[in-house]
């Protein structure tokens, strides 16, 4: 109650962008410890894991707040009366 749209879509899109980069930090940390693991298996296999994590690393992150921004929208034009009442 009180906050306006902005409000609302900043706040959703914050608490999205924790768990987008906890995540992402998680993912990282595994990537590379599965790269090794796959280094020392198949010894043929060039591991380029830097330059793709370089070049994924920040589309995944554009693609990940673009879909939590749609439900952030989509929250905003909510009227708050609306949300109480059905809570």
């Amino acid at each position: 109650m009180g906050a306006n749209s902005t409000d609302i879509v900043r706040l959703v899109l914050r608490e999205s962008l924790v768990i987008i980069l906890a995540g992402t930090a998680i993912g990282i940390a595994t990537s590379l410890g599965t790269g090794r693991v796959l280094r020392h298996l198949v010894p043929s296999v060039q591991s380029s894991q830097a330059s793709v994590l370089a070049v994924i690393l920040p589309a995944m992150l554009a693609v990940a707040l673009f879909a939590s921004y749609i439900p952030a929208r989509r929250a905003a034009k909510v009227d708050p009366m609306v949300a109480l009442r059905y809570e």
